[in-house]
């Protein structure tokens, strides 16, 4: 690709909005340049309205799409996390690969509505649907691929070490047959997904869940998979911690900090039930933790100590799972709300004193810790508005109602706390433009950007015409219309 100029009216900059700012996007789709303070050229593209970076989703199963909706009724006399599980294993067990490559498409053109850019798929369904391996091992996986490359967004694929049902467990069940896989197979895919050479698509490796791995392939998995992020679940479930203190006379997390090379790899998927020595050692130990709290409130989980690792310093992420909600705004209003329910407080994340973080504005906290930590998540060693850093933008739609008639400074609140139904109308990612549209999206068809230039003489805006919608998948385009997944 050629490289291109950009210019914002104001962008979100090192954790505050800096006007009048032109951005250099480099024949890599990383950027070259960036700086604030200056008037539109004749050479630059003025864009709709102000900018900010992408955020990443750093927890995904793109499958578990199909299944939003379809579990929200309860015919017993209980419902539960585990009851919910049973009934998904049966939506894994049908999806096919064709299917599945719709199902991801979908979800990963509402992503970029929702704002985010990159997305962490925990990839654990692998087989067919007997259980016996594809001929091509990384088939489901590169149908992810191929579903982000339709949407437009990047991808970080993670083989996930699924080995067991329980602690006590010596195999799978019956229903679990898809997810069968041990050190040597991650590892494998890991090394197939990168050889790919997919654009704006890497691999990491994943750990399903202490109950679901022997730690000798655990620690194989970690030693094994270079300088990639290590993802697990992790406490996410009261029995989940208490079979974990029965069987090994440890708490997860503390487990993985006595036991595992916990470092600036890793990250912690929930860590719902924690105590503070356990946050302590994580902090300790640079790992990071992705929250899910959209998920984590309708799968019943509970909720996590935010203040402890915001206090501690502990880079954060957060990740939509099992997609019930898919914007990253909505995931931050439900992290806060949260913590002000049980503590009966308003603006728990803000920290106006803080000795080293003094932010008196709950979003932009939030905002900057999961922009930073997110991308640590996705294995990007840069991520946001900073030189270097892949060239991903959202432009905020200030026409919304929601972002109306309030001042610059509390834009970021208000994508957050007033719930803008439209917040962002183009998307960039690498460079290239992914603008979704919900119309276009209920057809199938996302439509490109359509950028502004400015004018030698003013800075009135000059449309280019639109360019050709391109479906997402034919599959896709049926289901978006209203017809079940399968």
């Amino acid at each position: 690709m050629t490289e291109t100029l950009l210019w914002a009216p104001q962008a979100w900059i090192d954790g505050a909005w800096r006007d009048q700012v032109v951005l250099e996007v480099g024949a890599d789709g990383r950027w070259k340049a960036i700086s604030a303070g200056v008037a539109c050229s004749p050479q630059a593209t003025r864009l709709a309205g102000p900018i900010l970076p992408g955020l990443v989703d750093a927890h995904s199963h793109a499958f578990q799409r199909a299944f939003v909706g379809l579990a929200e009724r309860r015919e017993g006399a209980q419902d539960d996390f585990w009851a919910w599980r049973d009934r998904m294993y049966r939506v894994a067990l049908r999806i096919t690969p064709e299917q599945l490559r719709a199902v991801a498409a979908h979800l990963y053109a509402e992503l970029l509505l929702g704002g985010y850019t990159q997305v962490c798929e925990f990839h654990y369904l692998q087989h067919q649907p007997d259980g016996t391996p594809y001929a091509d091992p990384a088939t489901l996986a590169l149908a992810m691929a191929d579903a982000a490359e339709d949407a437009g967004i990047g991808l970080t694929v993670l083989p996930t070490l699924y080995e067991r049902a329980g602690f006590r467990a010596p195999h799978l069940r019956p229903d679990q047959r898809r997810f069968a896989t041990d050190a040597a197979q991650v590892l494998a895919l890991q090394r197939a997904i990168n050889a790919a050479g997919r654009r704006n698509v890497d691999a990491g490796v994943a750990i399903h869940s202490l109950r679901a791995a022997t730690p000798a392939a655990l620690l194989a998995v970690a030693a094994g998979s270079g300088d990639a992020p290590v993802h697990v679940h992790v406490s996410e479930q009261l029995a989940e911690v208490e079979e974990c203190v029965q069987t090994t006379g440890l708490r997860p997390v503390e487990w993985l900090a006595r036991h595992a090379p916990l470092d600036a790899r890793w990250q912690l998927v929930h860590a719902t039930h924690v105590s503070p020595a356990e946050i302590e050692a994580v902090a300790r130990r640079g790992a990071g933790v992705v929250l899910c709290p959209g998920t984590e409130a309708n799968l019943g989980d509970g909720l996590t100590d935010l203040q402890g690792w915001l206090d501690g310093g502990v880079p954060l992420s957060v990740g939509s799972d099992s997609q019930v909600t898919r914007t990253w705004p909505e995931e931050l209003r439900w992290l806060e709300y949260g913590q002000r329910l049980v503590r009966h407080q308003r603006n728990v994340s803000a920290a106006p004193g803080h000795a080293t973080e003094p932010q008196p504005a709950t979003a932009a906290r939030l905002f900057e810790r999961m922009r930073a930590g997110g991308g640590v998540a996705a294995g990007q060693r840069r991520w946001g508005l900073e030189v270097g850093a892949r060239a991903d933008l959202l432009v905020l739609n200030t026409a919304d109602a929601a972002l109306q008639g309030l001042p610059p400074g509390h834009w970021l609140d208000a994508l957050v706390f007033a719930a803008p139904t439209k917040p962002f109308c183009e998307v960039l990612v690498a460079g290239r433009w992914a603008r979704p549209d919900r119309a276009k999206l209920a057809a199938g068809r996302p439509p490109r950007a359509m950028p502004n230039r400015c004018t030698s003489s003013s800075n009135r805006w000059v449309r280019r015409p639109n360019r050709a919608a391109t479906p997402l998948s034919s599959n896709s385009a049926n289901v978006s219309r209203g017809q079940p997944w399968f």
